[in-house]
């Protein structure tokens, strides 16, 4: 069990992440608050010791998802349009945002591959272990993902000549 001291600092440097993994499952900022708030309740909970910091982080991903995937589940659950969220977002450059809102139009299952090894820079061993999946099904969902988000910034870039 963690110390208030030890799931304080642990909060400060994970909240981010989890609160991105669970937005880019929801593409929801409110739900992506609330499943955040959920999976720091069950760190605040959590017995069982932890290795290291990176063995938390895994726990927090793995944690994210399962939280979101039950409220996916929920009948209470809508969809929710994640522009208005995005429009409070800033970027540096203007390639950063529309590599944002391609990333966001993915389907789900390229989506999250791509978060996690392109923005949080687990390897894709580490992707499958996180989501659960053989590192083959992980391997052709970054291909399929980035094949997909080629096409669609090609498209863009052709719009905009």
């Amino acid at each position: 069990m963690l110390t208030n001291e030890q799931f304080t600092d642990c909060v400060r440097r994970h909240l981010d992440t989890v609160f991105r993994v669970a937005f880019n499952y929801l593409r929801s900022a409110a739900d992506a608050e609330d499943v955040s708030q959920n999976v720091f309740l069950k760190l605040l909970k959590e017995k069982k010791p932890f290795e290291s910091d990176s063995h938390i982080k895994n726990w927090l991903i793995r944690v994210t998802i399962n939280e979101c995937k039950n409220l996916v589940r929920s009948k209470w659950w809508k969809t929710e349009s994640f522009e208005d969220y995005a429009a409070t977002l800033t970027f540096d450059a203007p390639a950063h945002s529309d590599l944002f809102y391609a990333v966001m139009a993915l389907p789900k299952k390229y989506r999250l591959p791509i978060y996690l090894h392109y923005y949080e820079g687990y390897s894709t061993s580490e992707v499958a272990e996180i989501l659960k999946q053989p590192k083959n099904t992980v391997c052709t969902q970054l291909r399929r993902g980035r094949e997909l988000l080629r096409k669609s910034l090609q498209e863009e870039v052709q719009a905009n000549v």
